[in-house]
């Protein structure tokens, strides 16, 4: 979705990695609605069509996993495609499982989070990923409305729609977020497979936001300690190739700094010094 990405990407020719440049990704269908999306809301219409571009290229490929760039691993995903696989189904589609003091967030942001997202390569999938790709066109802003938010609110529709194709994932303890992991930590303390780190943002050099409006528990720090041990490893190597490290500061008023204050005393903001 980035240019300048793309280019160092290419120039760190990472094994496992093949490149797809956005203009190929690209259809008439898409570009008519361009312009009259943000950056951010282009990012998201794209994401239904993302897969179908990948079966395009790999018409081999058994099925495509959506992956939020936030996500980082701490065991293999293999548990989840069993599960999957157990269900016969063509969709694998994961729930936001907010906390209880957070599941007033649902109501915005869906019942349904596009974090993590299979599709298998069959009618049955393309059936569910066609009718999505058709309402992102129709619809994909950064608002909510009564039953649209993005990309993603359309994802509470599905269980109803097309119920014997799509399939929830039941390990939403292993799936954990911000909005989840201090919760899940305490009642199903297990391992996750994956953590969301939703919020967290370089917000200056060698400084990082870690998250913003939550409160999480010591036992979910210990994944923020191993994200930021491999994040340090990964600019390590980007300086070495002398490529750019981007960082997103954040500007700040004085309503802006007595509500971060606010949100210190509230321990429902971290920052942290990066060391590269």
């Amino acid at each position: 979705m980035d240019k300048k990405v793309e280019q160092q990407l290419a120039e760190l020719n990472l094994s496992q990695v093949k490149l797809i440049p956005l203009e190929v990704a690209e259809n008439d269908r898409l570009l008519s609605v361009k312009k009259d999306r943000s950056k951010g809301e282009y990012c998201w219409t794209m994401t239904p069509f993302t897969p179908e571009i990948v079966f395009k290229l790999a018409p081999e490929a058994k099925r495509v996993t959506y992956l939020d760039a936030d996500l980082f691993f701490y065991d293999n995903p293999a548990c989840f495609f069993e599960e999957f696989e157990k269900s016969h189904k063509g969709v694998l589609i994961t729930e936001h499982g907010f906390a209880p003091e957070y599941a007033h967030w649902e109501e915005a942001s869906g019942r349904f989070c596009v974090q993590f997202l299979t599709f298998n390569n069959t009618p049955e999938a393309f059936k569910v990923m066609h009718w999505w790709q058709d309402a992102c066109i129709d619809w994909c802003y950064a608002r909510i409305e009564k039953d649209r938010f993005g990309d993603q609110k359309y994802l509470n529709q599905w269980p109803g729609l097309f119920g014997e194709h799509v399939h929830i994932l039941g390990q939403v303890h292993r799936t954990l977020a911000p909005w989840n992991v201090s919760f899940y930590m305490a009642n199903q303390p297990q391992a996750p497979v994956f953590y969301h780190f939703h919020s967290l943002r370089l917000a200056g050099k060698r400084i990082v936001r870690l998250y913003e409006g939550y409160q999480i528990s010591k036992p979910g720090m210990l994944l923020y300690q191993a994200y930021i041990s491999t994040l340090q490893e990964k600019l390590k190597l980007l300086n070495m190739q002398q490529m750019d490290i981007p960082s997103f500061p954040e500007k700040i008023s004085l309503f802006m700094l007595l509500r971060r204050c606010r949100d210190l005393l509230k321990k429902t903001v971290k920052y942290s010094v990066l060391k590269y």
